[in-house]
């Protein structure tokens, strides 16, 4: 078995210029979608070997939120990645791998165009990662499969919640 890089994309926050960048927050709709997010992993009952996230304020809500959906265990796994605020690369997502053991899942909660550029260079395909959305890429040395691609959406079906606004209309 191989490493699973597990890359979560903060959900949706509020607009450019509402605060400084670092300090943007969820808005309802982003906190329903972080609570869908982890509710799938949940039900899916993946367990992770770190849960790392982004120190800007809506990267840490999506992941506090969706941890709230997990046992105790899995959510005193979460640590704030500084890498993970802005330029972070395939280079730098297996070096945060290697948190993990050789059969081993690290979730990565961060930002676009990071999110979908990080998973383009480990698999060479190209993917749009959605507010909210998760891609999986399992690991082989330094390039990766792309196991897994859901929308905000299908991880509340997931979920196997309707919760109304989860996804955007280009979800639909």
């Amino acid at each position: 078995m191989s490493r699973q890089l597990w890359l979560l994309r903060h959900a949706e926050a509020e607009p450019h210029g509402t605060r400084p960048d670092p300090e943007r927050r969820l808005t309802g709709r982003g906190e329903r979608q972080a609570q869908a997010a982890g509710a799938a992993i949940a039900r899916l009952q993946r367990r992770f070997d770190a849960v790392l996230f982004s120190p800007k304020v809506r990267a840490r809500e999506t992941a506090e939120i969706a941890a709230e959906q997990w046992d105790e265990r899995q959510r005193a796994l979460l640590r704030c990645y500084p890498a993970l605020a802005e330029g972070f690369d395939a280079a730098q997502a297996n070096d945060a791998a290697l948190e993990a053991p050789d059969d081993g899942r690290v979730l990565l909660v961060g930002h676009e165009p990071d999110m979908s550029r990080t998973v383009a260079e480990l698999t060479g395909g190209t993917v749009a990662l959605k507010k909210g959305g998760l891609a999986v890429v399992r690991l082989n040395g330094l390039r990766g499969e792309l196991s897994l691609l859901l929308r905000p959406r299908d991880l509340a079906l997931i979920a196997g919640v309707a919760l109304a606004g989860v996804g955007s209309p280009a979800d639909r």
